[in-house]
Order: structure tokens, then C-alpha cells, then sequence
């Protein structure tokens, strides 16, 4: 597995294409990988292609992609980075490093700072009787909610931290509709909710073209390992629904170099 960082030149209006449709960044994403054949880097369990965008300010957005094998980013420089500036073999326009050395160092009790985007949502059913409706959660409370899901936690391999008791600002308990609320116990933000909608087409050519709609947000915080096993996992097949579309890429970086990217 390899782990890319890709600094998005916004100022093109390659760019501005890229970023503002998911299914033609994450249709470029794929193309970084010679060896996949179509259709291999959204398989369940084939090869797993993730990506995030991180939006750290209006001109610096970073692509983070894992991957298989070493992409080639070519074509993504040429649409959207610094063309010019790439031409030194030394700094061909992206960063790429195997990820399996940091993975073998994931141990249970390591404590780690983390950042996610996912597409947090549940499953309704509006009368009785009907079937269940998949809908996004929209409120900080909920979505994180959503990450502090203590299957999820499990089934993922870590456990978000705790705060102690004297930086809470918040007392957490029960809300008026009398459902527990968590206040602000936990080492864990949400931030930069985002509404994404575009046309996509079922496969093949003439085929009907429906709207697709989700809701994403990035958590910051941090997190102790409690199966390594199962984080290497969630680090290298991702988290929750939408994967596609650039939600789901969990990375994590030493508590003390927490100031880095």
C-alpha cells in the first residue's frame, strides 16, 4: 500500500472541474493506477482505491490517496498542479511513501491524532410498514454521534479519546426528547460540512441519469489503538458509505507532530 499527498493548484480551471464534481476526481484517481482495471478500485475486496480532500484554506487543498501500488499523477499535475515546477525529477508534483512501514508500527494503547471525512448517515423508516430510507445525519451532535457509534469504534479499532474531566466545558447526559447526549467529552471535532450533488448515469451508455446527493464532514481529533489488526483495515478499506466520492480515508499522525500535514 502506498499513501500520496497531491497539493491542488486552484487557481486552474482544471481544478475548479475536479474539485467541484467527485465523480470526475475520483474517475482521475483511478486512472493513477496502471494496473487497475476498471471497476478494480471500488471493489469490496479487491484492491481499494481511497481519497480526501483537505480544504485547509481557500488556496491550499490537498488530494491524499491510498492505494495499492505507486500512482503515477501525470495527469493530474497536467490538469491541475504546477506542470512547470514538476519538469525536476526530483519533485515530480505529488509525494508518495509506502504505508505498510507506519502500519506495522500500530500497536493497541498507541495514541494517535486522526482526520476523517465520511458521509455519516442512518436508516429511517418514516411509517410502519414501509422500508427503511438511508438519510444523512446533519447535526454536529448526530454526526458525531455517528463516529462515537461504539460497534463502529469496535469493529474499526480504536476508541476516540476521552477529555478529562476538568477541560469539559459542556456536561454531557440527556437531551429534552430525553436521548443521551455526549456534551463535549470526547477528544473529537466536526467541521466543514459539505452538500454534494451531481448527475451520474447507471452503467452503460443511454442510461437513465439520476441526482446523487451526500452530506460529508471532517473529524479532527484523537484516538487510542484497540486492535491493530482492524485499524490497518479501516486505514486501507476506509469507513462508512460514499467511498467513491472522497469519505471515508482515516489518517493518523504522531501526537506529538500533530502541527504537521
Amino acid at each position: 500500500m502506498y499513501l500520496t499527498r497531491f497539493r491542488v493548484n486552484t487557481a486552474r480551471p482544471g481544478a475548479r472541474r475536479l474539485l467541484s464534481a467527485p465523480q470526475a476526481l475520483h474517475a482521475a484517481v483511478l486512472a493513477s493506477f496502471p494496473g487497475l482495471l476498471p471497476g478494480d478500485g471500488d471493489d469490496a475486496e479487491g484492491p481499494r482505491v481511497l481519497w480526501r480532500l483537505d480544504h485547509n484554506a481557500r488556496a491550499e487543498v490537498f488530494l491524499h490517496v491510498v492505494g495499492p501500488d505507486r500512482p503515477d499523477l501525470t495527469h493530474l499535475v497536467e490538469q491541475a498542479g504546477w506542470p512547470v515546477a514538476a519538469a525536476d525529477p526530483a519533485t515530480p508534483g505529488w509525494e508518495t511513501r509506502p504505508y505498510g512501514p507506519f502500519l506495522d508500527r500500530l500497536e493497541t494503547g498507541g495514541v494517535w491524532s486522526f482526520r476523517l471525512t465520511a458521509n455519516p448517515v442512518h436508516y429511517i423508516r418514516r411509517k410502519e410498514g414501509e422500508p427503511t430510507k438511508r438519510t444523512a445525519h446533519i447535526t454536529p451532535h448526530h454526526q458525531l454521534g455517528w463516529l462515537l457509534d461504539d460497534e463502529r469504534q469496535k469493529r474499526s479499532g480504536y476508541r476516540v479519546l476521552e477529555k478529562p474531566a476538568e477541560k469539559r466545558l459542556l456536561p454531557g447526559g440527556r437531551t429534552l426528547q430525553g436521548r443521551p447526549h455526549h456534551g463535549d467529552a470526547y477528544e473529537a471535532v466536526v467541521r466543514d460540512q459539505r452538500e454534494l450533488s451531481f448527475a451520474k448515469s447507471a452503467a452503460g451508455r443511454g442510461s437513465p441519469v439520476h441526482r446523487v446527493k451526500i452530506v460529508t464532514v471532517t473529524y479532527d481529533g484523537r484516538l487510542t489503538v484497540t486492535d491493530p489488526v482492524a485499524l490497518r483495515r479501516t486505514l486501507t478499506r476506509g469507513i462508512g458509505k460514499a467511498r467513491a466520492y472522497g469519505c471515508g480515508l482515516m489518517t493518523l499522525v504522531p501526537v506529538a507532530a500533530e502541527a504537521g500535514p
